[in-house]
């Protein structure tokens, strides 16, 4: 595959010349000028090949031509003249500085892939590294050329630090070049020994390349010798959008996963996080839910029951509507209670205003919910409404009806701090995730490592920011140790209990790790919360048998086996 570089300002020139490259498998960079086409050669030195059109906006491809040509580190570029209005003194000129080939547009398919091929056949990066010494492995030929470009790389460091100082180097740098250039000579990099001979001659007299430190000569060298000894790396410029959007994410990834490694942790704070709040315009929201919610929100009243079975089963859009619910109800001055139901939210908010609000939502893609062979966002969207549910159960068999519909909604948001984290940081709760069953700890202990604070803090941050009910704040807040609860205890601890049904009986999963289940629900804390409101012959063995029972048919419901129940 090659990478072929067009210098031409004409849009139709660039479709045209796009079309043929890319049919034949090969990349394409374009650009519109000489000053852009040299800064993108420096930058992107595994150009295999330039077409370039003579007739440039206000200047004259010829300067690139000559500019190309009279550097000793890029002078073997192939260069392919390609224009529109052959002029015969210009056509003299080109040939005389031995461009590959020179055409006349339009673009001839054929004629295209001739010279890529040509240019192919002999990469004018390999015919710089022709020579080294016979008696050398290739192994510590490319030894010895990872040390020059290291020093290369060094020399260019100190010598940028030292001109700022001193003014320009004399003869310690021209020393310096010519050891180097022996070096250079002997593992046969033929470019680097002109470029370090010609930077000697200058620096014996005084003088120094001038203009943009990244385009220092020692610089250059150095990043030559790294085109060569990886051939196989892309240059940024050729990346398709795709391809530097994964580049993008596996730097990221490596920065999660490398952190405890490298004495990195925590990576992030609770007071950076709550920055990066402000930086977002809603609740994150996944994809394929905040897709379904724009298609429900037409903005007519028909539109609501579906929009409230939507949002009734989802955390992130429960969040949002309940934030958003609770703010217009503050604006109106009303200071009644505040709204912890989803189909009060939506009731006050009307089909106009749901509408309006999915225009805003911050999505998260559910990919990165995809954290290792059990978890993925089917089964943490399925965890998140069977905790839900369970929640109402607990609460409903233990007598607290009137906490039974706070508790589902609870129970649905109570992961909120994942989704935040995720899209707020993709590549975290994976690292996370892994160092946790590998240190056998909790994922919570993990969490603190890599984060110093939980999940679940963050969530209560995010609430206590946007103005999520205060109930909902504790549930966050004191979901890992109900026993520690403030207030609202007894909600703190149905939720808890539920989601540990949830986990023991792998309904979903989010993943939190276990390692040891106990033997009885009583054994819990949650549990020594909640047992303060039972009577002494409270058959718990029942419970527990129901509570089992609720799980299995829940999994059951939950893939679809089982009609799902509508709030409409």
């Amino acid at each position: 595959m090659a990478n072929v570089l067009l210098v031409d300002p004409d849009e139709v020139a660039r479709m045209a010349m796009g079309g043929i490259v890319s049919r034949s498998g090969n990349r394409l960079a374009a650009v519109e000028s000489v000053a852009e086409a040299w800064k993108f050669i420096r930058r992107n030195l595994k150009v295999d090949i330039i077409f370039l059109e003579l007739k440039l906006k206000g200047e004259n491809g010829l300067t690139l031509v000559q500019d190309l040509k009279a550097d000793s580190l890029l002078r073997k570029i192939p260069l392919v003249v390609y224009t529109a209005h052959p002029e015969r003194d210009s056509v003299k000129q080109v040939l005389e500085l031995r461009v590959q080939n020179f055409l006349v547009k339009p673009y001839r398919e054929e004629l295209v892939y001739a010279e890529i091929s040509k240019a192919r056949s002999e990469p004018w990066l390999e015919r710089y590294f022709e020579a080294g010494n016979p008696e050398w492995e290739p192994e510590r030929l490319n030894a010895m050329l990872e040390k020059l470009c290291s020093a290369l790389r060094e020399g260019h460091n100190s010598i940028a630090k030292r001109k700022a100082v001193e003014g320009q180097p004399q003869k310690p740098l021209v020393d310096w070049l010519k050891r180097l250039s022996l070096v250079a000579d002997k593992t046969g990099a033929e470019g680097v020994v002109y470029c370090l001979d010609e930077l000697a001659l200058k620096a014996s007299a005084g003088k120094w390349p001038t203009g943009d430190e990244s385009n220092d000569p020692l610089d250059l060298a150095s990043r030559l010798i790294e085109a060569y000894l990886k051939p196989d790396t892309v240059p940024e410029g050729f990346l398709s959008e795709e391809e530097i959007k994964s580049e993008a994410e596996a730097r990221e990834r490596r920065h999660w996963s490398d952190a405890l490694e490298e004495e990195r942790c925590p990576v992030v704070g609770m007071d950076q996080l709550k920055r990066e709040f402000d930086k977002i315009t809603s609740c994150p929201i996944a994809e394929s839910i905040s897709a379904a919610y724009q298609m429900s929100a037409t903005g007519r009243p028909t539109s609501l029951a579906p929009l409230l079975d939507l949002v009734h089963r989802d955390p992130g859009l429960t969040a949002e509507i309940l934030v958003a619910a609770n703010r217009l109800k503050k604006d109106k001055e009303d200071k009644a209670s505040d709204i912890e139901e989803t189909r009060m939210g939506v009731g006050l908010l009307g089909e106009m205003r749901l509408a309006s609000i999915g225009l805003n939502f911050e999505n998260v893609a559910e990919r990165y919910f995809d954290w290792g062979p059990q978890l993925n966002w089917p089964a943490f969207r399925m965890f998140q409404l069977a905790t839900g549910r369970l929640a109402e159960f607990v609460c409903n068999y233990l007598e607290m009806p009137n906490l039974a519909p706070i508790a589902y909604t609870a129970g649905l948001m109570q992961d909120l701090g994942k989704i935040l984290l995720t899209r707020l940081h993709p590549f975290a709760l994976p690292a996370i995730h892994a160092h946790a069953k590998r240190e056998r700890i909790s994922l919570a202990a993990a969490e603190r490592t890599f984060l110093d604070c939980t999940t679940h803090e963050i969530a209560a941050a995010y609430a206590e920011k946007q103005g999520l009910p205060a109930r909902f704040q504790s549930v966050f807040r004191w979901i890992n140790n109900p026993e520690a609860a403030s207030r609202d205890e007894e909600l703190v601890a149905a939720v808890s209990l539920a989601r540990d049904l949830c986990r023991y009986n792998h309904v979903g999963y989010n993943g939190d790790t276990i390692f040891d289940e106990p033997e009885s629900l009583a054994a819990s804390p949650e549990w020594r919360v909640l047992s303060k409101r039972v009577y002494l012959n409270f058959d718990m063995k029942k419970f527990e048998r129901l509570a089992h029972g609720e799980c299995l048919a829940l999994k059951r419901e939950l893939v679809g086996k089982m009609p799902k129940r509508s709030v409409a």
